[in-house]
């Protein structure tokens, strides 16, 4: 475990390079958090960690479509990212939790999908692990072992899935798909200057925090 004062030094460098404007009290929540943390990050890879800790407890609408993102709990390891997409009966469905997680390889990307009782659906905890250490903006999470041999059969094609979450504090956050065999197969953008009332618990962490298997 890193020590709190090699956080300090980390956290203010990340903070005069980006030119963030953080309060006392969210620099220190960040550094605490970041300073109980079990695994030791590349300089690249605590800084995106770091920008996605900013925004703790603050939710983001999609540029063009009706979803929210809320960056809903945050833990020394792991990072629980609902998103929220409004249906076109104008009913909201909160089946989805990105959850990162810091490993001793680097960061974990699952996509948590549940039914509004709670129940796990059967695509499921699918996502990856970072293959290479990428940048301060930029992680990028190739399908792992689970994705290809499991939710390939569910999903044709999933095995070639790679997975891209993109930062820009203080403007904009990016997640993205591609495949091997085509680029650009989804992309969604969310506003970061104009955060939004937070939504509702996503479905089956109304009063309870289900574990995730390392699957």
């Amino acid at each position: 475990m890193r020590t709190p004062t090699s956080v300090v030094r980390t956290l203010s460098v990340l903070l005069v390079a980006s030119g963030m404007a953080w309060t006392t009290a969210q620099a220190g929540a960040q550094q605490e958090l970041m300073a109980e943390s079990q695994h030791e990050l590349p300089a690249e890879q605590d800084a995106f960690w770091a920008s996605v800790l900013e925004l703790c407890g603050q939710a983001f609408e999609r540029v063009d479509a009706a979803y929210v993102m809320h960056v809903r709990q945050c833990y020394p390891d792991e990072i629980r990212i609902p998103v929220h997409v409004q249906e076109d009966d104008g009913e909201w469905n909160r089946s989805r939790t990105w959850i990162l997680t810091r490993t001793d390889d680097g960061i974990r990307l699952k996509h948590d999908h549940r039914y509004p009782d709670g129940s796990e659906e059967d695509v499921t905890q699918y996502g990856g692990d970072t293959d290479e250490v990428g940048t301060a903006d930029t992680q990028t999470f190739p399908a792992d072992e689970f994705t290809r041999e499991v939710i390939d059969e569910l999903v044709r094609g999933a095995r070639n899935n790679i997975w891209r979450m993109e930062i820009t504090p203080g403007e904009d956050f990016s997640y993205r798909l591609t495949r091997s065999t085509f680029d650009n197969a989804l992309r969604w953008a969310f506003d970061l200057t104009n955060p939004v009332e937070p939504p509702p618990a996503p479905w089956g962490y109304e009063d309870t925090e289900p574990t995730h298997p390392d699957r």
